[in-house]
């Protein structure tokens, strides 16, 4: 996996170079020395032969406007929640990041600036206040979220940014914010390198449209504006480590900006919905000729369709996608979108929870013509992380069970090859409709009731008692109607786990005392205290 870092609760760092050369007189033009010259050698150079001397460009002072009245510094403390010891509040944590104002008295700042967060106080330019700030919108699958601050008169004066659109290849951009080791607005100016589909590593299982630039942006520094030409063309929000590459760092362009404001111009974020397919080009011609496809260089090849998504029951494996919207379909799954090359996906991008999406297909190779009403698929959850909630689990005679998630896998750093694969595979090989909750006794807190039972860490609940166990609701209930003894089968070969429930419920308290247990289960993903309501899933 490339080692991707997001600029966790931070500004973009910029180098104050045009400022100082507007305050700063230039510098006389220097003669260039001729090669093979010494100083103070005789000048014998005919005047035909002199050296023109090269005056220096100066870039023009201030080229986006008084940003200082637009830019603010944000101060978040979060909680983060501890999947090792899940009844806990979970670790405080305090970073700084950037924001900046737009229309509506609303300040656009990345999600993982606030994620998590308890307490929020923004800054701006010449004031020595700290104003408290709240959430308004938070989307954790394209890093972006809206707060605002309550007090009358913090936006007076203060100037909202407009935003522009997807600026050419290597043209210039402007990212501005807060460094790290400093409190004062500082920029950098580079290039526009590429234009493409990245991770969005905050969800780190979201891939949306994201802009390369050789702007330095540093962690510490993201959630400020990119601009071109007075106008925000991105919002700075992660790059590659400094020993796998350097000077590269990615922005969130306007076309993700404007789909987040107009999803949630309705009261509420419905997040990014998904065909929720797998395809494979087809380029090889033998390939298509046995699919009956022409030689035009259109269409990919559906490879799977799942079962949760929108397209199941429409899509089938072995389907031909030829266009979509009336879009064809290249055979490297790229389509022209607004004059631009882009993978399909972007026209789906583009859409809202309820809208629908036309495809012109080859199925049995005979043309026909479908409709897909879209939605959020619900399985690709466990491969994000999540954000504002509290961890699910069941404590039950010191065994900690929990749904299998990233955050868990996370914690736990384990490399059992069960839980990879299931994990990994959770949603292409549909393991959902067997396990929703894929339960694993991640964790035994130390107790004589469970002093041998150590072998059994990291496997997964099959069954309890002889029925299968689907979910962590159902995992509860066996452990609270059971038997006196409680036979706990795992997936794959070994003998069952045996819990005495008498001896269990003797050691209840004994182990809540011993481990500051202050409540043995948490059945719902509810929010944590505080955040807000815009986070949850729908």
């Amino acid at each position: 996996m490339k080692r991707i870092f997001i600029i966790g609760y931070a500004a973009l760092l910029f180098a104050s170079v045009s400022y100082a050369q507007e305050s700063t007189p230039a510098p006389p033009p220097v003669e260039q020395q001729v090669p093979g010259r010494q100083l103070g050698a005789s000048q014998s150079t005919p005047p035909a032969q002199a050296v023109v001397p090269v005056p220096v460009p100066i870039a023009p002072p201030k080229p986006n406007g008084p940003v200082q009245k637009s830019l603010v510094r944000i101060t978040a403390t979060s909680v983060e929640p501890d999947y090792r010891a899940p009844w806990n509040a979970g670790g405080l944590q305090r970073g700084v990041g950037a924001g900046f104002v737009i229309s509506g008295n609303r300040i656009m700042t990345n999600a993982h600036v606030v994620a998590n967060s308890r307490y929020i106080t923004v800054e701006r330019d010449g004031d020595p206040n700290k104003y408290p700030a709240t959430v308004q919108f938070i989307a954790n699958d394209c890093d972006l979220a809206l707060i605002t601050v309550p007090a009358p008169d913090f936006f007076k004066n203060m100037l909202p940014l407009k935003f522009g659109g997807i600026p050419t290849l290597e043209s210039t951009v402007s990212a501005y914010g807060y460094p790290i080791g400093g409190e004062r607005m500082s920029v950098t100016t580079g290039i526009v390198s590429r234009v493409d589909f990245q991770l969005y590593t905050h969800s780190s299982v979201d891939q949306h449209l994201a802009i390369q630039i050789s702007a330095q942006i540093n962690p510490g520094n993201s959630g400020g504006p990119v601009m071109q030409d007075a106008k925000v063309v991105g919002v700075a929000f992660q790059g590659y480590s400094g020993d796998v590459a350097q000077g590269v760092a990615y922005m969130i362009p306007t076309p993700v900006i404007n789909r987040f404001l107009k999803d949630i111009s309705n009261g509420h974020y419905d997040e990014y919905p998904d065909l929720a397919i797998t395809y494979a080009k087809l380029q090889n011609p033998a390939q298509r000729k046995f699919l009956g496809l022409k030689d035009d260089d259109r269409g990919v090849l559906v490879s799977s369709v799942v079962a949760a998504g929108p397209s199941d029951g429409i899509l089938r494996p072995g389907d031909v996608l030829l266009a979509i919207d009336g879009h064809p379909i290249a055979s490297d799954a790229n389509v022209d979108v607004e004059g631009e090359r882009a993978q399909f996906d972007e026209v789906v991008e583009r859409k809202f929870k309820g809208d629908s999406v036309k495809f012109d297909i080859l199925r049995d190779k005979q043309p026909a013509t479908v409709t897909i009403k879209l939605y959020k698929p619900w399985p690709y959850s466990i491969q994000g992380h999540s954000y504002d909630v509290r961890p699910r689990y069941v404590l039950y005679g010191g065994l900690l069970f929990q749904p299998l998630n990233l955050d868990m896998l996370e914690a736990y750093r384990t490399s059992d090859l069960r839980l990879r694969h299931f994990f990994e595979y959770f949603t292409v090989e549909q393991i959902y409709l067997q396990h929703p909750d894929v339960i694993v006794l991640s964790n035994i807190l130390p107790d004589p009731i469970n002093t041998y039972l150590a072998p059994y860490r990291g496997a997964i609940v099959d069954e309890v008692n002889g029925k299968k166990i689907r979910t962590l609701d159902e995992l509860a209930q066996a452990f609270a109607q059971g038997p006196n003894q409680l036979v706990i089968r795992m997936i794959g070969d070994g003998p069952p786990l045996v819990l005495d429930r008498n001896k269990v419920e003797s050691a209840r308290e004994r182990i809540k005392t011993r481990y500051n247990v202050a409540k043995e289960q948490n059945l719902e993903e509810r929010p944590a205290s505080g955040a807000p309501v815009q986070a949850n899933k729908t």
